[in-house]
């Protein structure tokens, strides 16, 4: 008879993992085999890194999960590499081929489309997105071999940058809004060029202020011993990090964790020249305590409040 194998017992882990995906990998394949490394309760990411792409995923444990919709609303940095001249269905090379057209493009032509979708653009979202229609993904559509009509959305390039071309390969860097799609954006330049395009290798080196530099790879984490993993997390507010920060005492600071809005106007408390979201501190211990709105008259809203912060 065998014995059954013992479940391990989640345990309550709180912090951010800066994670380089590989490539094949999902973004929720690889968030489930990293919240099995640290044993954790909770877990989520930032926002999907398609299965060919590569680089910065970060992952939110516990209390951090709160704050990933900030990283969501951030804008990322990318290196692309665009194979000119071949077009395929889901525009990277996870797709069929639909298009093969020569290539003639120059460099002098290529910087001149490039400027084309600098700053504001409108973008097509692509059928092999998750984007839902009546519920149902579009991808899901597009394995049908349905294509139904999208509209154009706003995004905004800050920086497109010609790095090298060997043709027919293009490699650019990219930051952008929350929202771009560089699948379409690849395929919208090849199409400038008159020749078609689609991805052949997309890495993310950076989302918000979070950099590609400071994160591990699953194999990496895999290999340390369990006690040498969670030094590696970030704090909770690394999230947070580009928000203004308020510092409030004992007695503010209790009120803040009840969900009551405080006049900070007439309190001893140093506020940010502006307002808008901050990050909100307990001045005794340094302990995060949430997020929030400072609105008019100096009234400061919570947002999403640490729930495993002590009452003093």
């Amino acid at each position: 008879m065998t014995t059954p194998v013992k479940k391990r017992t989640r345990v309550p882990v709180h912090g951010v993992l800066l994670l380089d995906k590989p490539v094949g990998l999902s973004s929720n394949d690889a968030l489930i085999k990293a919240k099995r490394l640290f044993n954790a309760q909770k877990a989520g990411h930032t926002g999907t890194l398609d299965p060919f792409a590569t680089g910065l995923l970060p992952l939110c444990f516990g209390e951090a999960t709160k704050f990933s919709q900030d990283l969501l609303e951030a804008d990322k940095t990318y290196q692309t590499i665009v194979h000119l001249g071949i077009a395929t269905t889901t525009g990277d090379t996870e797709g069929d081929v639909t298009g093969n057209r020569p290539v003639n493009a120059s460099i002098d032509e290529i910087q001149a489309v490039l400027q084309q979708f600098r700053g504001d653009i409108q973008q097509v979202p692509p059928m092999y997105s998750a984007l839902k229609r009546d519920g149902k993904p579009l991808y899901e559509y597009a394995r049908a071999g349905v294509t139904l009509e999208r509209e154009a959305r706003a995004v905004t390039i800050h920086l497109l940058e010609l790095v090298s071309y060997e043709a027919p390969f293009l490699t650019l860097n990219v930051r952008c809004s929350k929202g771009t799609y560089i699948r379409v954006l690849g395929e919208d330049i090849g199409n400038a060029l008159g020749c078609g395009a689609h991805l052949k290798a997309l890495r993310r080196t950076q989302v918000g202020h979070l950099v590609l530099q400071e994160s591990i790879t699953l194999e990496a984490l895999a290999e340390l011993p369990e006690e040498q993993r969670l030094p590696l997390l970030a704090p909770v507010d690394a999230l947070l990090s580009s928000f203004p920060s308020i510092h409030l005492d004992d007695v503010l600071a209790k009120r803040f964790l009840q969900g009551q809005r405080l006049a900070l106007g007439k309190e001893a408390v140093e506020l940010p020249g502006q307002q808008g979201r901050v990050r909100v501190y307990r001045t005794a211990d340094g302990q995060l305590l949430g997020s929030a709105q400072l609105q008019e008259y100096d009234i400061l809203a919570p947002e999403r409040l640490i729930a495993t912060v002590q009452h003093s």
